[in-house]
């Protein structure tokens, strides 16, 4: 990490979580140096991500969370992490969408910022297992009235997990009944051995369903995904059609991910896929 005093708290705070997972923990004073802020800056930021579940702190410093592959962090813990690579990766999701289509969004909060930009797109139907993606719609509806060519929008049901997916048999059953163009994930955890993965059992059975239930599955997810295991798998990366990320991927991954499916890099060249 270089130095760099005009970093914006949530630049800093992803460039500290991503010093701990590669290093297995970090001290206090190898941040203010590497960062050019102060102790107490440095401090405030780890405060804020102990509080999200994102990391452990100890006496002078902070190491990973125990337990990684079972830990689920909330929707809103989650929210603030890497906004600016979900909002790119969003709008390269967003053209994949064409009006009239039927699509599915699983929960998360990459598909969250998806939701707010297919607003204009006009007669899609939307099933999705996510409160909050249902809200977007919802809430869109209630604001602008019925417009011509505003989404139908079919929400699961089922059981609520802490990022506010629904899961459970009730969502397995209604989706085991659809049949969508496209869907597009959210993940926990991507890689080339384990696949798709969560930390969630149940969910990892509807994210199975929602997968079988589509014509073409575009997962959505940021570099920090990569490599990342949770407790359950439940898509290989053959499975998949379309990995929309962001710039921050490092190169050998991309190289490795290019040999199991299409790749698409949000913001740089060929980021429609007709490059890659």
């Amino acid at each position: 990490m270089s130095e760099n005093q005009n970093l914006l708290a949530e630049q800093r705070r992803a460039l500290i979580l991503d010093e701990v997972r590669r290093r297995g923990g970090v001290r206090v004073n190898e941040l203010t140096r590497k960062l050019g802020v102060s102790d107490m800056t440095v401090r405030r930021d780890l405060d804020a991500l102990a509080r999200q579940g994102m990391l452990e702190k100890v006496h002078g410093g902070a190491v990973p969370v125990v337990d990684a592959s079972t830990h689920e962090p909330g929707f809103e813990a989650k929210s603030g992490l890497e906004l600016t690579a979900k909002e790119d990766i969003a709008r390269a999701a967003a053209r994949l969408v064409s009006p009239g289509t039927a699509i599915a969004l699983s929960g998360g909060t990459t598909t969250y910022a998806l939701a707010q930009l297919l607003l204009e797109v006009p007669d899609l139907t939307v099933v999705t297992n996510s409160v909050r993606v249902a809200d977007v719609f919802h809430a869109a509806q209630r604001t602008s009235g019925q417009r011509q060519g505003a989404a139908t929008v079919v929400l699961t049901g089922g059981v609520r997990t802490p990022s506010d997916s629904l899961v459970g048999p009730v969502a397995d059953q209604a989706i085991a009944a659809l049949h969508f163009d496209l869907l597009f994930l959210g993940v926990h955890g991507i890689s080339v051995e384990a696949g798709l993965s969560t930390p969630n059992l149940a969910e990892a059975e509807t994210n199975r369903r929602l997968v079988h239930s589509a014509r073409r599955v575009v997962v959505v997810a940021d570099h920090t995904k990569w490599g990342t295991v949770g407790l359950s798998s439940f898509a290989t990366l053959e499975q998949v059609d379309t990995l929309v990320t962001d710039a921050g991927l490092p190169v050998e991954a991309r190289a490795e991910i290019a040999e199991h499916l299409r790749l698409v890099v949000a913001g740089e060249p060929g980021e429609d896929g007709t490059d890659i």
